[in-house]
C-alpha cells in the first residue's frame, strides 16, 4: 500500500475572502483555483479534482475549462473532476470535453461522475427532479459505452437512438479513468460495481468506519460477476496548519458558517463547536497539523481498502493565502509522513 498510495487534492471553487475582508469576484476566484493547482503539482501531489456547481457560493460551473488552464500550466498531476454531475449534462458532450483536456494534458485527464448532492444543475438545464435517478441510469449506461472507444448504437429514454455513431475526439491514451462518486447510497456502490467503475467515498460527516459496509457491498458485488474489485478513493474535507491549535481556529468560523447556510436550506441542525470537535476527533474532517492530518489519514483509509485519499482543502470564504500554505503542508509534510507511516505499517 505504501508505494501505490495516492493523494489529491479538491476544490468545488469555494468563492474566499479577500486582504479586504470582502468577498472575492467569482472571476479571481477561479484564478486562484488555477495557481492552487500550479503549487499542488510542484509539490508532487497526484490528483487535483475540481467540482461542478450552480449557485454563487461556488465559483465552478465549468470544471473542464478550469482543468484545461490548469493542464497547460502543469506537467505531472492528474486532473479530473470532483464531481461532474451527470444526470443534467450530455454523456456524449461530457465525454468530448474530457477526451479534449487528455490532449491538452497529454493523458492526465480522469472523470468522477456523480448524481449531484447539490440539485441547482436540474432547473438550470430544464430537467425535472422527479428524473433524478431515472436519468443517471440512463446516462451513466451511455457513458459506459462511450468510453469503449468504439462507434456507439445505443437507445435510452431521455434522447433520440444512436446508431453506429463515432465520437470525436478519440481519448489518446487508452481508456477515461472513470470514477462513480458515492455519498453513502448503496445503490450507487452496485452502480459502480456493475459497470466496473472505480469507486469514489464522499465521507463528509461522521465516523468513516460507517462506510464499511458500502465497501463490502462493491466488493460483494464484484466477487458475484466475477470481475476484479477496481480501485477506492477517499474524499473527505479538511485543513492543515503549522499545529492541531491554530488548524482548528482558523478552520472553525469558515466551516461553521458555510454548514450553516448549507443546513438552513436542507434542514440540519447548528453545527456546535463541540459538533465540530467530534468530527475532528473521529469524523471526517482531517484537520490539524501534518502529522496529526497523516495520521488520520493512514488510520482510516486501510479498513475502508481505499488506495487513494483527496482531501477537500477548500471550504466556505477561507482566504487564498491560507488555502496556499495548507496546500503546501499537505504536499511537503502530510503526504511524505502518511507514506512513511504507512510504509512501517506494512513492514510491521
Amino acid at each position: 500500500m505504501a508505494q501505490s498510495f495516492e493523494f489529491g487534492l479538491d476544490t468545488f471553487g469555494d468563492v474566499t475572502r479577500g486582504p479586504d475582508g470582502n468577498l472575492l469576484p467569482q472571476a479571481q476566484v477561479i484564478r486562484n483555483v488555477v495557481a492552487e493547482a500550479v503549487l499542488a503539482d510542484e509539490l508532487g501531489v497526484d490528483f487535483f479534482g475540481v467540482g461542478e456547481h450552480h449557485r454563487d457560493d461556488f465559483a465552478v460551473s465549468a470544471p473542464e475549462v478550469v482543468l484545461g488552464a490548469i493542464a497547460a500550466r502543469t506537467s505531472r498531476i492528474r486532473l479530473g473532476s470532483a464531481v461532474t454531475v451527470l444526470s443534467s449534462d450530455d454523456p456524449i458532450r461530457v465525454y468530448q470535453r474530457f477526451s479534449t483536456l487528455n490532449a491538452l494534458s497529454n493523458g492526465r485527464a480522469e472523470i468522477i461522475l456523480g448524481r449531484g448532492s447539490f440539485t441547482e444543475s436540474f432547473p438550470l438545464f430544464g430537467h425535472p427532479l422527479s428524473q433524478y435517478d431515472m436519468l443517471f441510469d440512463d446516462k451513466i449506461a451511455l457513458f459506459a459505452a462511450l468510453i469503449e472507444e468504439q462507434p456507439v448504437t445505443w437507445q435510452g429514454q431521455f434522447r433520440t437512438p444512436l446508431v453506429n455513431q463515432p465520437v470525436y475526439p478519440p481519448f489518446e491514451t487508452g481508456k477515461l479513468t472513470t470514477w462513480i462518486g458515492v455519498g453513502g447510497a448503496p445503490e450507487s456502490v452496485a452502480r459502480a460495481a456493475l459497470y466496473g467503475f472505480p469507486l469514489a467515498l464522499g465521507i463528509i460527516g461522521g465516523d468513516p468506519r460507517l462506510f464499511i459496509p458500502l465497501v463490502e457491498l462493491y466488493r460483494r458485488v464484484c466477487a458475484e460477476i466475477d470481475k476484479p474489485v477496481p480501485a477506492i478513493a477517499v474524499h473527505s474535507p479538511g485543513y492543515v496548519a503549522a499545529s492541531d491549535a491554530q488548524a482548528r481556529e482558523e478552520f472553525w468560523p469558515d466551516y461553521q458558517r458555510m454548514v450553516a447556510r448549507l443546513g438552513a436550506e436542507r434542514g440540519w441542525p447548528p453545527m456546535t463547536r463541540a459538533d465540530y470537535e467530534r468530527e475532528i476527533e473521529a469524523g471526517a474532517l482531517y484537520v490539524g497539523a501534518p502529522e496529526t492530518v497523516a495520521r488520520k489519514i493512514v488510520t482510516n483509509a486501510p479498513p475502508l481498502g481505499a488506495c487513494q485519499f483527496h482531501l477537500k482543502y477548500s471550504t466556505g470564504q477561507l482566504p487564498h493565502e491560507k488555502l496556499m500554505r495548507c496546500i503546501e503542508l499537505f504536499g511537503r509534510e502530510v503526504i511524505p509522513l502518511a507514506r512513511e507511516m504507512l510504509a512501517s505499517a506494512v513492514t510491521a
